[in-house]
């Protein structure tokens, strides 16, 4: 059989066409190499990226990532700055939750260091002998602290994840707290607000005020005491904060205001690691916070409602309409079965369910709202204000997405005398009594009541979100309204933009009760809001901004990485 490649006026022997078949062959197989590379994804970002609510904060971090340590070290460093740089929203007297992802194993989880209520307290706590509540008892002075979980975190996170010592890792911020830092207008204009509470104890009113008054912009605020503790904590770890000299110092001071802390409560205390909540959202992996977070579960049950909607193809009014009502049932079934998972038992597998949104959208009228009485259920309470959130990735790809709080602006406004510790007021996030608002106007149900040892429900929200190509790692702080923020960061982050567009973009809120939608000035058009009161919903404008989101994006395809600090707030993110 001729094997030779007949053309007009050309023969080519079969040696010849062998060698063109091989050339041929090597060209396809370059073409679709490049194909290839056009399509696949890389393993590793190409560098690191720390998003905080101070720059000081991710400067530290930053440092700690170049004397080798992993995301987890700087996550150690990051928090612990924060405690020293921005005492309005978390710090070692508060707690919060690390959301983590070890690259090596794919192996994720959720550190709790949620506070917890002392074994002296009890249901009726913040009442008194009528059974009313005592005004500002559950947020003012050491009865409204609960044992805190933020030291104990970052010594697990340094023993069981980070690659150096704790006492590097808390090195920035020991000497931020030695050294001093210069306030800035927010700090000033929270201090305003909690001043008399900051007053009430002359430990944080040394601290914190310039001679029992409000500092004024450029103060410089040094923490020796607080130095002391971080020191501390640094050479004797876990132990170094719940038991011996400092120890003896919180409880004494607690116990001389009035408090009812003991020296076994802090011993007794102890770090949870739970598994995080994880669903799917159109091609989306979402991992969030687990209880005794509302977050996770509250953010898929949202996500599960829109997911039968084909949102981009709505009309503005519509879109948001819908948006809203799926908020509002979420924050009903956050009111009625969420608490901490010791206590009570949490349906998790029914409300992360996707057939139990679809069975929740069904109720959802596109033309009219569903007045919140028409659901059953109470609301609980809430999360604080004034938390902090931060995200990190190293260059290995480990990431980090963590939610402190202390709850109120400076927390309880009291220290213990000698520590340099601001005890926070996370025991007002129980339900003091059922149906009586909290300090953000929220009433409370059963499944979030005191308990002795309990750990009270928060919206703190740290999420990662990925897909075969991007990875995003986010957060807020913000009370109950964390959960909405970073709700429309994931539907931002779904429509294929980009960390600066997700921590702008303009916020509205629904929480099931009050009945009201809450947004701010610029979210809403005046075409939009008329469209939405003859659907029937309330609307509330807020005065102020709200939020300070900080987020990361790994895009695995042309491997880059950006970061966006939230312009509300005086943040700092930065790749390296």
């Amino acid at each position: 059989m001729d094997l030779s490649l007949r053309l007009p006026h050309l023969r080519i022997s079969p040696l010849r066409q062998t060698a063109a078949h091989i050339i041929v062959g090597f060209i396809l197989l370059l073409a679709n190499v490049a194909v290839l590379a056009s399509q696949s994804v890389h393993t590793q970002p190409p560098a690191a990226a720390i998003a905080s609510a101070h720059p000081l904060a991710t400067q530290a971090g930053h440092a700690i990532l170049a004397q080798g340590g992993n995301a987890f070290d700087a996550a150690i460093a990051v928090s612990a700055a924060l405690a020293v740089v921005e005492p309005t929203g978390s710090g070692f007297g508060g707690g919060g939750f690390w959301l983590l992802h070890r690259v090596r194993d794919n192996f994720q989880t959720m550190i709790d260091g949620r506070e917890q209520a002392p074994q002296a307290a009890h249901r009726d706590l913040y009442l008194d002998k009528q059974g009313q509540v005592i005004a500002g008892l559950s947020l003012n002075g050491p009865l409204a602290a609960g044992i805190p979980g933020q030291a104990a975190a970052l010594d697990h996170l340094a023993r069981h994840y980070g690659k150096l010592p704790l006492a590097k890792s808390l090195a920035p911020a020991i000497r931020l707290a030695r050294d001093g830092f210069n306030i800035d207008s927010r700090y000033r204009n929270m201090a305003r607000w909690r001043l008399k509470a900051l007053q009430q104890s002359p430990a944080a009113a040394a601290i914190f005020l310039d001679h029992n008054e409000l500092p004024a912009t450029g103060f410089l605020l040094r923490q020796p005491d607080l130095a002391n503790t971080l020191q501390t904590l640094a050479q004797h770890g876990h132990d170094g904060f719940y038991k011996g000299s400092v120890a003896q110092q919180l409880v004494s001071g607690v116990r001389a205001a009035g408090g009812i802390w003991t020296l076994q409560d802090l011993a007794d205390y102890k770090i949870i690691e739970r598994q995080p909540i994880r669903g799917n959202y159109r091609g989306l992996t979402i991992t969030s916070a687990a209880p005794p977070s509302s977050g996770g579960i509250a953010l898929l049950t949202m996500l599960n409602i829109l997911s039968g909607y084909d949102l981009n193809n709505m009309d503005n009014v519509e879109r948001k309409h819908l948006i809203i009502e799926a908020m509002r049932r979420a924050y009903r079934d956050r009111a009625e079965y969420l608490g901490d998972p010791d206590y009570i038992t949490v349906p998790v597998q029914k409300l992360t369910n996707p057939y139990y949104g679809a069975g929740l959208a069904a109720s959802i009228r596109l033309d009219r709202a569903t007045h919140s009485q028409q659901l059953p259920g109470s609301v609980d309470s809430d999360g604080g204000s004034d938390t902090t959130h931060f995200s990190i990735i190293d260059k290995d790809g480990n990431r980090v997405a963590a939610t402190l709080s202390i709850n109120y602006p400076f927390g309880s406004g009291f220290v213990a005398p000698g520590t340099g510790v601001l005890l926070n007021d996370e025991m007002d996030d129980f339900s003091s009594k059922p149906d009586t608002p909290n300090g953000y106007g929220l009433v409370g149900g059963e499944a979030n009541a005191i308990a002795p040892g309990k750990r009270p429900l928060s919206s703190m929200s740290p999420t990662f979100i990925e897909d075969d190509k991007r990875i995003a790692i986010l957060g807020t702080p913000g009370g109950s309204r964390i959960i909405t923020m970073v709700l429309l960061g994931i539907l931002d982050f779904a429509e294929g933009n980009n960390p600066d567009s997700w921590v702008s973009l303009p916020r509205f809120h629904h929480q099931f009760l009050p009945d009201q939608v809450s947004y701010e000035t610029d979210a809403l058009t005046a075409e939009e809001i008329t469209a939405l009161e003859q659907r029937g919903h309330t609307l509330k404008a807020r005065k102020r901004k709200y939020g300070n989101m900080q987020a990361i994006l790994w895009n695995k395809k042309n491997n880059t990485v950006n970061a966006a600090s939230d312009p509300r707030g005086n943040g700092l993110a930065e790749v390296k």
